[in-house]
C-alpha cells in the first residue's frame, strides 16, 4: 500500500514539473488580474469570486489531465515490465512531439528486430559449421587413428599420439561449446554411480598419465547423483586435463570430500596457480601466469566447466598455492531440481 503511495505520489511529483510552465502562467494572470482590481478601486469580493472560479476550473481540469498521465505512465511501466514492445501497445499520443518519439522508438525497435534476426541466423548458421567441422574431423582422426596401430613401435611414434589426442580434445572443446547455448535441450537427468564416471574420464586420460609418469590415486568411493553423464563426464575430462597439463611431477588424486557431502575433490602435485590469478580463472579467455607459459592455453576449460555445472546445478570452486598444487573441489550435492 504504501509503495503503491509513494509511487503516485512520485508521479504527481513529475506531472507539477512537466506542467510547470503552465502553472506559472496561470499564477502570472492572475496576480496581474489581482493587480488590475486594485488600481480600479474594485470590490475585493469580484476577485475572489472570480479567483475561486478559475481555480476551481482549473483544479477539474489539472485533476482530469492528470489521471490520463497517470494511465499512460502505468501502461509504459506494464510494457517495460512485461517485456512487450508494439505500437498498438503504446499510449495515444496526445500531441505532435509523443508521436514523433513514438515513430522515433518504432524505427529503432524495427532496426533492432532486424539486427537480431540477422546475428541469429549468423550464429545458427556459426553453429552448423562447427557441429559439422567437428564431425568431418574426426574421419582422419581416426584414419591416423589406425595409421598408428599398424606401425611399429617407437618414441616417435607415442609423440603422435600424444598430439593427436590433444587434437580430439580440442575438437570435443569446440562441439561442446558450440552447443552449451543449447543444452537445456540436450539434458538427460538421471541417478549415476559417480565412481564409474570418474573411471570413466581416467580412462581416456590414461595415455598421459603414463606418459607424463604421473602416480593416479583413486580413492574407491560409494556415491550417486542425479546429473546428466555426458556433460559432468566432459567437466570432469576438463578437470583431469589441466591437473596433468600442470603436473610435471608427483600425483594426482581423486576421492570425496569428508567435510561436505556429494563433493568430489580433484587433487593434483603440479605447479598451482598464482594468488593473483586465483579469483579471474572462471573468467572466458583468461589464461593467467600459467597460461602465459603454455602458449597453446585457452582459456575455455575452466570457464565451459563452471557454466555447465551451474546449469546442471551443481558448483565448483578452486583452491591453489603456487608450486604446491590444486585442489579443485565439485560439489554435486542438491536436495531439488528446479
Amino acid at each position: 500500500m504504501m509503495t503503491k503511495i509513494r509511487n503516485k505520489i512520485s508521479v504527481l511529483t513529475a506531472y507539477v514539473r512537466d506542467r510547470l510552465y503552465g502553472i506559472i502562467i496561470y499564477i502570472t494572470f492572475t496576480f496581474i488580474y489581482f493587480i488590475l482590481h486594485i488600481l480600479n478601486h474594485l470590490p475585493f469580493s469580484y476577485f475572489q469570486y472570480s479567483f475561486l472560479l478559475s481555480m476551481t476550473v482549473v483544479l477539474l481540469f489539472f485533476y482530469i489531465d492528470f489521471r490520463g498521465y497517470l494511465k499512460r505512465h502505468q501502461k509504459l511501466m506494464e510494457m517495460i515490465d512485461q517485456d512487450i514492445f508494439s505500437r498498438q501497445e503504446l499510449p495515444d499520443a496526445k500531441k505532435l512531439i509523443e508521436r514523433d518519439y513514438q515513430r522515433l522508438l518504432m524505427s529503432l525497435y524495427e532496426n533492432q528486430t532486424e539486427l537480431l534476426s540477422k546475428a541469429d541466423r549468423k550464429s545458427t548458421e556459426m553453429m552448423e559449421y562447427f557441429t559439422l567441422w567437428t564431425h568431418q574431423i574426426k574421419v582422419p582422426i581416426s584414419a591416423m587413428r589406425l595409421l598408428l596401430q599398424i606401425k611399429e613401435d617407437s618414441l616417435q611414434r607415442e609423440e603422435i599420439r600424444k598430439e593427436l589426442f590433444k587434437i580430439e580434445q580440442y575438437v570435443e572443446m569446440v562441439l561442446q561449446y558450440s552447443r552449451m547455448e543449447c543444452m537445456s535441450q540436450d539434458l538427460i537427468l538421471r541417478e549415476h554411480d559417480l565412481y564409474e564416471l570418474v573411471k570413466q574420464a581416467v580412462k581416456k586420460y590414461s595415455l598421459l598419465f603414463i606418459y607424463n609418469k604421473i602416480k593416479l590415486r583413486l580413492e574407491d568411493f560409494t556415491c550417486r547423483v542425479i546429473t546428466d553423464e555426458k556433460w559432468l563426464v566432459f567437466v570432469l575430462e576438463q578437470i583431469i586435463s589441466n591437473a596433468v597439463k600442470y603436473t610435471k611431477t608427483g600425483s594426482i588424486s581423486i576421492y570425496m570430500d569428508s567435510a561436505a557431502p556429494k563433493t568430489l575433490v580433484i587433487e593434483d602435485t603440479g605447479i598451482g596457480i598464482e594468488k593473483e590469478d586465483l579469483h579471474r580463472i572462471f573468467e572466458k579467455g583468461f589464461t593467467g601466469y600459467n597460461g602465459r607459459l603454455d602458449k597453446k592455453s585457452t582459456g575455455l576449460g575452466l570457464y565451459l566447466s563452471r557454466e555447465i555445472l551451474t546449469k546442471l546445478a551443481h558448483s565448483i570452486r578452486i583452491t591453489s598455492e603456487a608450486g604446491k598444487g590444486t585442489k579443485v573441489y565439485i560439489d554435486l550435492h542438491r536436495e531439488s531440481w528446479e
